[in-house]
């Protein structure tokens, strides 16, 4: 299964569980305790052939992901004797969640309640998930994770190895385990903390800090995850568990410091050294104190009075006002199963426009936040219409905020146009029904002073060697519009991606950003606190690094050759620009071929190209329209027609020319664009 842990499970920290001093002995190992309905669960030698004792969790992304797979093992494997059994030690995990968890996830074996961490710490777990393959005299035989599938982060289709099923297995054979010790990875088991300071009577701390100086969470450490953690870490929303109240933080508190510490969250993967975003998440190195000394003090509580009034979040439209239309992705929800990789999946609306639309603001609002990896809404205008970009609108990606485009800016679509919906879903571990929206903000045309569209560099020639640690492929943007400006960029790569840097010129010239950790888990979009002219700029180029090593966790094979596809096993090397031009200058030059047409490395969109103004006044308007078009199918000649011979065969486009906009040039559908075919889509543009 693949849960909601490709995005939020930066937050699960990664350790290694080594077996505690003395918990070999078979009587250490036996317990009495009870189950989340209070039946009492007894574990003692000679009940069973082999007993699994996996601590988990109700919250923990991980626990969540293997909960079906202990299911399939208790069911294929009862009959031989084997028990499986859940502990749940954390605090955090009350009844209630508990009782949630086995019903959401189905889940057909054994849950034990530690409510009180006694068998945690007989056991000496750390980590959900952790799994003890005890024999039938409860002699320790295996230690670590369930599997290689999942770790924080990762989510392969499939294990290369299964531990836990491979030990169980070897001993119900009678044979030595072949491998006894793995590590165990994922969130830190939720333990009870002693504040150190107690009131305001003591003065005494190991920290040197007095109590009117120790920061709480009702006072300092509330304010702290306001600021960086609780937009997505609130009830209902991407974060695998809630930040809100004091009882749902302090089983978390431990693992959230790693992460922070770790740099993992919040996520943000910009260097500052280059550039300045607006929408970047760095939390301040005053806050990071605030929660090492929060948590060295044993995370006190603090006094109710200190709690600010609760934050106001909203769940629907983010917008400058209520959208002017509201469209969904489809009729009926889809259904996203409880596991498993779910290919994208993609959705076309019809907005019925019978005019030319300006959209001053567009937002894209997930049906079923939890599963729901990114979500794109690309405009498809139809065949002959005047459409500069790629068609990129709006995009969703979970904690990444919906930042409003300057005044009198807007994207244009065109009338006739359609809506693709691309989707990207995670399963969480439970069936859920997603019906993903978009709403739309219209501007009006005279209101509009600028145009933003998105533009796109890209190779994908790419070719990456099998087993190599370090793979550059670079690229150039096409001919960029002189009166414009760089909004905003978003580098794309899969799971091999591993650095990214854009520059202002060749890959020579000034960095403008720099990410020198890829992940391929958060899609950001880096938006720049001061638009960059382009007045000087000749061209965006790009160096991506990949990591085909086997040392990269989350490559899918490192033994491969890897080639361009749209699956997260193959690869990418994309940077997507937006763009704004002046609006006086888009419709005064001659309407260019788009980049989604075009995409590659040959310049296809070229502003203010042919004719000068002055040599244009003296033309016949016959002369003048036989120009433009002459000058079309030229460019379009000059960008696709790779062997020169007059036709531009389908194999010969651009990947996302193939899949987008190829079927405006070929007329008949015969995958072959003939001249004829491209002069009638140029007299469509020029009548």
């Amino acid at each position: 299964m693949q849960p909601r842990f490709t995005f939020m499970t930066a937050l699960v920290a990664v350790g290694a569980t080594l077996l505690a001093p003395g918990i070999a002995r078979a009587a250490s190992l036996a317990f009495e305790s009870q189950s989340p309905q209070g039946t009492p669960v007894v574990l003692k030698p000679g009940g069973q052939a082999v007993v699994a004792v996996v601590f988990l969790g109700t919250e923990c992304p991980m626990a969540r992901a293997y909960a079906s797979q202990l299911s399939e093992l208790q069911s294929s494997y009862a009959a031989q004797g084997v028990r499986i059994l859940g502990v749940m030690s954390n605090i955090q995990d009350d009844a209630e969640k508990l009782a949630k968890y086995a019903s959401e996830l189905d889940v057909q074996f054994e849950l034990v309640h530690d409510a009180d961490q006694q068998i945690a710490d007989q056991y000496g777990a750390q980590r959900t998930p952790e799994a003890f393959v005890l024999d039938e005299r409860l002699m320790l035989r295996y230690h670590g994770r369930i599997d290689d599938q999942y770790a924080p982060g990762i989510a392969h289709s499939n294990a290369s190895r299964r531990d836990l099923q491979i030990a169980i297995e070897e001993i119900l054979a009678g044979k030595r385990v072949s491998l006894a010790e793995t590590r165990a990875v994922g969130c830190i088991i939720g333990r009870p903390k002693t504040p150190l300071i107690q009131d305001s009577a003591d003065q005494n701390s190991s920290q040197g800090t007095t109590p009117d100086q120790a920061p709480t969470f009702t006072n300092e450490v509330v304010r702290v995850l306001a600021r960086n953690c609780i937009e997505c870490h609130r009830q209902g929303d991407i974060g695998p568990f809630s930040m809100e109240r004091y009882e749902d933080v302090i089983g978390w508190a431990d693992t959230m410091l790693e992460t922070i510490e770790d740099e993992r969250m919040p996520p943000w993967h910009a260097s500052p050294e280059y550039g300045e975003f607006s929408n970047a998440r760095h939390m301040s190195e005053e806050d990071k104190e605030t929660l090492r000394q929060w948590v060295a003090l044993g995370a006190p509580e603090g006094k109710p009075e200190d709690l600010p009034p609760p934050q106001q979040y909203v769940d629907g439209w983010l917008l400058p006002r209520t959208p002017d239309l509201v469209l969904p992705m489809r009729e009926q929800p889809y259904q996203v199963p409880r596991d498993g990789v779910v290919e994208y999946q993609y959705f076309v609306v019809d907005p019925q426009f019978s005019e030319d639309k300006w959209i001053a603001a567009a937002q894209v609002l997930p049906g079923k936040r939890s599963v729901v990896h990114h979500a794109i809404v690309f405009v498809r205008p139809p065949d002959g219409a005047d459409f500069s970009g790629i068609g990129w609108l709006a995009a969703y990606v979970p904690g990444q905020r919906n930042l409003p485009m300057p005044a009198g800016h807007a994207r244009h679509i065109p009338a006739g146009s359609k809506l693709v919906f691309q989707m990207h879903y995670t399963p969480d571990g439970t069936v859920r029904e997603d019906q993903t929206q978009v709403g739309l903000v219209f501007a009006s045309p005279e209101s509009v002073t600028h145009e933003v569209y998105t533009m796109i560099a890209l190779d994908q020639e790419l070719e990456i060697p099998p087993g190599v640690p370090s793979h550059h492929v670079e690229a150039r943007s096409q001919t960029l519009p002189r009166n414009g400006t760089l909004l905003a960029v978003t580098p794309h790569m899969h799971y091999r991606g591993k650095a990214f840097r854009l520059f202002a010129g060749n890959t020579n010239s000034e960095i403008l950003l720099d990410v020198p950790q890829y992940d391929f888990n958060w899609q950001h979009t880096y938006q720049f606190s001061r638009p960059i002219s382009l007045s000087d700029i000749q061209q965006l180029s790009f160096r991506a690094e990949f990591d085909n090593s086997p040392s990269n966790p989350f490559n899918p094979d490192p033994q491969q050759w890897v080639h361009w596809g749209d699956q997260t096993w193959e690869e990418m090397a994309v940077s997507f620009f937006e763009v704004a031009e002046p609006r006086s200058t888009v419709s005064a030059s001659q309407p260019p071929v788009s980049d989604s047409e075009t995409s590659g490395n040959s310049p296809t969109r070229v502003a203010g190209s042919g004719p000068q103004s002055h040599q244009q006044d003296e033309q016949p308007v016959q002369s003048e329209r036989q120009i433009k078009i002459e000058a079309y199918i030229a460019r379009v000649m000059r960008a696709m027609d790779a062997n020169g011979d007059g036709l531009i065969r389908k194999s010969e486009a651009a990947i996302v020319v193939r899949h987008g906009g190829f079927h405006r040039w070929d007329r008949d559908g015969n995958d072959l664009v003939t001249l004829e075919e491209i002069r009638q889509v140029a007299q469509g543009l020029y009548p």
